[in-house]
């Protein structure tokens, strides 16, 4: 028997979630031990990232223009243009103006997640892309939620500097209720559902990477923007 989409989703999220210690990153931040210089770059990736994905969500906003899946993805690239906003703050605190976000190398490990949303925004079966990305957003706000508190708590940033975390990480059900009406509406079925499960395992294993490639930066590998700047 077909599950239903909200049966689906939850199930995908489940099973895709990553386990405590995938994540090498969020400890350290967690715990105050993560370098400047590695928040620094966090921020310029990020900065890309959300550049390459707002043009990606407006490419299936434009393929699925007639289908109620064109507004959902038109809000995700409304989202990104608002995280991007919210970006420059922490980019700041950082030690990284405005000038210095785009002039970041980009990275392999922390730019393959975009690469495959812009593979799926090309390629990928509207309906399974919603369940991926829907089953994704939870894992990228849980280590938001952890991010935005050990920057108040041990780096001594400012709400406007935690903004950009505190976007993600705060709880969407309005949008999870959308995915849902999309799922709904594009015909969900078992091969959707298989083609979102697949989707969703490598967008999740590229954000674990991403995190992951930022934590095997050591701290001569990545030069800190301000020597003065340190830990609060």
């Amino acid at each position: 028997m077909t599950p239903t989409p909200r049966e689906a989703l939850l199930t995908i999220r489940r099973e895709l979630a990553p386990a405590e210690h995938d994540n090498r990153l969020a400890p350290r931040i967690e715990q105050g031990l993560a370098p400047l210089s590695t928040l620094a770059e966090l921020a310029g990736q990020q900065y890309r990232i959300l550049r390459s994905d707002r043009r990606s969500f407006l490419v299936l906003a434009a393929r699925c223009a007639d289908t109620p899946a064109g507004g959902y993805f038109a809000t995700l690239a409304d989202g990104e243009s608002l995280a991007l906003t919210a970006l420059t703050a922490f980019a700041a605190a950082c030690g990284l103006d405005q000038a210095a976000l785009p002039a970041r190398e980009p990275l392999a490990g922390c730019q393959a997640y975009p690469g495959q949303v812009a593979w799926l925004a090309l390629n990928g079966e509207p309906t399974a892309i919603v369940l991926a990305l829907a089953a994704n957003f939870a894992a990228w706000g849980h280590y938001c939620a952890i991010t935005a508190r050990a920057l108040r708590r041990h780096y001594g940033f400012s709400d406007a500097a935690c903004a950009f975390f505190d976007f993600f990480a705060t709880p969407a059900p309005e949008l999870d209720d959308e995915a849902l009406a999309v799922v709904t509406a594009g015909g969900f079925d078992e091969t959707r559902l298989a083609e979102g499960r697949r989707y969703g395992r490598l967008l999740q294993d590229y954000e674990l990477m991403f995190w992951n490639t930022l934590a095997d930066l050591s701290p001569a590998a990545v030069a800190d923007p301000d020597p003065g700047l340190g830990l609060a």
